[in-house]
């Protein structure tokens, strides 16, 4: 890459500088592989028609996608670290609080959210907007319901919106009727502690997915730990450990409560240890420009991939057809993943810099790297 082409992406892609902290910059590029994890689910899920009659590539399929659930997850655990060390180490009206969460949010969601409402009218049968109840259907989406709900999301992703926005709305209130800014660390630890394993026991008892909510208290006391120098951070080859079990944990034949409390110790560990050994192996990784950049769009992608994805499954022959051409459903898979992965980062770059960037990103006091 030359160097002017270097520059010209630096100054459109990122958002941190080396003072802003070595956190700051690995947690951009783990969102940037949190992102990857959610954009490989949504591709096997899209391209399983097309391997049907390739059942060992299609279980490998199945089994990609099923890994790939696990980047939500940790997108929760850093969001929760953020959003809660934002609130605990400085008092701040709520009303501020929720101004800027909603500015992060909402213009590249909305925008989305129209190109969704446009495409419904476009293309009808494609529509999941019911007939009977429009405009509730609509508001219900708007305000991020799907999720905490059981109603189906517009825009697929979006049901973990509604994770972030209740983590939004119940942080700051909790924060200040437990008093948690005055507490020792210790105090806040135990009290975590207990939420989570009430949370837990709940998910146990009901099978709720909400049980997933936990995944924000990991982050909480990621921030704990390492602010209060609670515990010792996990060397690089436990924390690498830890990654590839906390990814493969969904594979297990586990209930879906015992699965989530696994993750949540998995990448705890993960980002005790990047967060506290800047230049360890893992956190260098992380730290990888490309990534960190990817990290930094990760909002806008995570919105507008899928559109991507369905809108080329859409025009794509069957494979029938295609194999009459003398192209197989493994050197469809092959080539269709590198490719597809370069037209969703240009669909969702443009959202990116026309959007997120100039309304969400660029405001005075913001942190520019909050997990969405």
């Amino acid at each position: 890459m030359s160097s002017k082409m270097f520059k010209w992406l630096e100054t459109r892609f990122e958002l941190s500088r080396v003072s802003s902290g070595a956190n700051l910059r690995v947690m951009e590029g783990m969102r940037g592989f949190a992102v990857t994890l959610v954009f490989l689910t949504h591709f096997c899920t899209l391209i399983a028609p097309w391997l049907a009659d390739l059942p060992t590539l299609a279980r490998f399929a199945a089994m990609i996608h099923t890994v790939g659930n696990t980047g939500v997850d940790l997108f929760f655990v850093l969001s929760g670290y953020l959003i809660y060390k934002t609130l605990v180490t400085r008092e701040q009206s709520f009303a501020g609080f929720m101004g800027r969460r909603i500015r992060r949010i909402y213009p590249a969601f909305f925008t989305v959210f129209l190109i969704y409402c446009l495409l419904s009218f476009v293309f009808p049968h494609q529509s999941s907007i019911p007939d009977g109840a429009p405009f509730s259907y609509l508001a219900a989406n708007l305000l991020l319901l799907p999720g905490l709900f059981p109603i189906k999301p517009m825009i697929t992703v979006a049901w973990s919106l509604s994770y972030e926005m209740f983590f939004y709305l119940c942080l700051p209130w909790v924060i200040s009727v437990l008093h948690l800014r005055h507490r020792h660390g210790c105090q806040r630890v135990v009290l975590i502690a207990l939420a989570t394993l009430g949370v837990v026991t709940w998910g146990a008892l009901s099978d709720s997915t909400h049980v997933r909510m936990i995944m924000f208290m990991s982050g909480m006391l990621v921030h704990e730990a390492i602010h209060g120098r609670l515990v010792r951070a996990p060397s690089d080859a436990v924390a690498a450990g830890m990654l590839v079990t906390g990814l493969l944990v969904n594979l297990a034949p586990l209930a879906g409560y015992m699965k989530t409390s696994l993750m949540f110790v998995c990448f705890y560990l993960v980002c005790m240890n990047c967060f506290t050994s800047a230049r360890g192996r893992l956190a260098r990784i992380f730290c990888w420009t490309p990534l960190r950049w990817l990290g930094n769009m990760s909002y806008s992608y995570y919105l507008l991939h899928g559109l991507t994805l369905k809108a080329f499954f859409m025009v794509l022959p069957q494979s029938s057809v295609l194999a009459a051409h003398g192209i197989g459903g493994e050197t469809l898979f092959v080539v269709l993943l590198p490719i597809l992965f370069i037209l969703t980062l240009l669909s969702s770059s443009v959202l990116f810099l026309l959007v997120e960037r100039p309304l969400s990103l660029a405001l005075p006091g913001m942190p520019v790297a909050v997990a969405s």
